[in-house]
């Protein structure tokens, strides 16, 4: 049966062609930290909308300060594997859905399924790596992952297989570096992905330096090219920007981005 599923996921996983995107720098709404948000209040006092302290806010019908600002400062190379798509596609075996919602391991643990999912990752790894290297025309690239929304010590052993297997990879193949490690949360931010059910723990919605205040990010990406990988990529969700951004402001050469699912707009 083992075998049987193997074979699957080469058919699946192993001939299909990455895809190519730029995440462009420009101007995004976000959740004012907690933190700022009795200052602000007395800042703007009754009114609605506006310009404060040279930023643009407005207060939503839920009585929540969103501001305006710049995540990235420059576009970005990335690439993913496949499209991503909402809904029900978790429940689907050896989807890409199915695969990143197992690995995750968040909401009801899945051990049955980590086994096969791990393999399938491995052999997606194992697939692009070497096409992003010839693509963005580098000698070599230091391999960094996007850590999980709350601190380091928040987990369980298997809640970070993702970054695990891609570490396991990375040692065995050339012209890699392994800095999976090179970027680690020490407080807690909010689970973005189960916030909209009212699950997403404590700590900040992304804002603009999150990734710097919350991570301890290793003095060893300064002049590197790293390649910063995230398990899914979602267009105004901006923790995936902010950390590009803060590996440029911590001295990396060039960052390219990529990501095993990407998810699909609503409006395609």
């Amino acid at each position: 049966m083992l075998k049987k599923q193997v074979l699957q996921l080469l058919t699946l996983y192993i001939y299909k062609e990455m895809e190519n995107f730029t995440i462009v720098s420009e101007e995004q709404w976000y959740k004012i930290p907690e933190e700022r948000e009795a200052n602000f209040r007395n800042l703007i006092g009754e009114k609605r909308k506006g310009r404060v302290m040279n930023s643009g806010f407005f207060v939503n019908d839920s009585n929540e300060i969103r501001l305006i600002g710049t995540f990235l400062k420059q576009d970005t190379n990335a690439f993913y594997h496949a499209d991503y798509n909402g809904g029900g596609s978790w429940q689907i075996p050896n989807s890409i859905e199915n695969l990143i919602w197992t690995l995750k391991n968040d909401v009801d643990p899945f051990p049955q399924r980590l086994p096969n999912a791990q393999q399938q990752l491995s052999a997606i790894i194992r697939q692009d790596l070497p096409q992003i290297l010839r693509q963005v025309r580098k000698n070599n690239l230091t391999v960094c992952v996007v850590p999980r929304s709350k601190a380091e010590g928040y987990y369980r052993a298997d809640q970070l297989l993702f970054r695990m297997v891609i570490s396991n990879v990375v040692d065995q193949i050339q012209n890699f570096d392994n800095g999976t490690n090179y970027i680690v949360r020490h407080t807690n931010t909010r689970t973005t992905h189960l916030d909209r059910n009212g699950e997403g723990g404590d700590g900040n919605l992304p804002y603009p330096g999150i990734t710097k205040d919350t991570c301890t990010i290793s003095g060893q990406v300064n002049g590197k090219d790293i390649l910063l990988i995230d398990d899914l990529y979602t267009k105004s969700i901006n923790i995936d920007e902010d950390a590009i951004q803060a590996l440029l402001d911590k001295g990396a050469n060039s960052i390219t981005f990529y990501s095993i699912g990407k998810t699909v707009s609503r409006n395609q």
